[in-house]
């Protein structure tokens, strides 16, 4: 059961609670009045009475108070004992998934990622499949993997990093008269690659819950007045965003602009991949999206 289905089922237990609390509130009968030879006949026997069922009324509260606080324990219970469940997460893609740049040797925001659930006592076990170079076209037929294709198929969770090489590509191969018409030309393209990736991993687990990270501008820091370069991710980004679109169990997470504020430095010496720090902000980033489809 993922968690998505575990949340279903205790919000709809803490509903079931409050409209028991609502009906015992407000179902109160109301009785016919007597008449006032009949109220004093009865007046002394109320007030004899009165101390009786006040102290049964406080018995019946606290009574009530306690299957409605073991109610909700058990159900908080029932979540947490789901959610106990060993998490499978596969990470597939390019160097950001393999965590090149990472100078601590900790796998980039794959391993950051892994010490931060693993420090909240989550069991997740991780399959890293980054390989530095891989396009889509690549990464389409390593999907073909026996290895990959079993580890697909346990996955609870998959993240997915790839598109920064199609573009590189594109560049080297229009190094000396580079224009915005080749970029444009590969778009179509890379989105159907994408579709094609996102379709082989739902046919392999589809019940698995899907991230594609989007791409950022790695060029930024040096060439930050260039538009052109903007304009190529903003387009490219929104290619993905469509993409996924396509699929129920899958989420785009934006990375571009991510570090648009930063005055560390968070690239590696190759100026090309993200450092440590670098890929905090990325892990922090998928984070969010992940705690916010518990």
């Amino acid at each position: 059961m993922n968690k998505k289905k575990v949340m279903m089922i205790t919000v709809s237990a803490i509903v079931a609670v409050c409209l028991y609390i609502f009906y015992n509130e407000n179902n109160v009968q109301d009785y016919p009045q007597e008449d006032s030879a009949t109220e004093e006949q009865n007046q002394s026997t109320e007030e004899e009475s009165t101390d009786i069922e006040e102290e049964q009324t406080e018995d019946q509260e606290q009574n009530s108070s306690s299957g409605i606080r073991e109610t909700v324990t058990g159900v908080v219970k029932e979540a947490l004992r789901i959610f106990q469940k060993d998490t499978h997460i596969v990470a597939i893609g390019d160097s950001l998934t393999q965590g090149v740049g990472d100078e601590t040797g900790n796998g980039g925001y794959i391993g950051i990622l892994e010490e931060r659930l693993r420090n909240e006592n989550q069991k997740v076990t991780i399959d890293n499949f980054g390989k530095r170079g891989n396009r889509t076209d690549q990464l389409l037929k390593r999907l073909e993997s026996e290895e990959i294709i079993q580890s697909l198929g346990k996955a609870d969770i998959v993240l997915i990093t790839i598109g920064s090489n199609d573009i590189m590509k594109i560049v080297k191969d229009n190094f000396m008269h580079l224009t915005e018409e080749p970029f444009q030309q590969e778009r179509q393209p890379y989105r159907q690659r994408l579709e094609q990736i996102l379709s082989t991993i739902t046919s392999i687990q589809p019940e698995a819950e899907i991230y594609l990270l989007g791409l950022f501008n790695p060029f930024e820091k040096y060439f930050r007045d260039i538009q052109a370069l903007d304009n190529i991710l903003n387009r490219w980004n929104e290619e993905g965003r469509q993409a996924s679109f396509q699929y129920e169990q899958v989420t785009f997470v934006p990375l571009q602009g991510i570090y648009n504020e930063q005055t560390e430095n968070v690239f590696a010496d190759d100026n090309f991949h993200p450092n440590h720090s670098g890929y905090e902000m990325i892990a922090n980033r998928v984070l969010t999206y992940l705690q916010n489809d518990d």
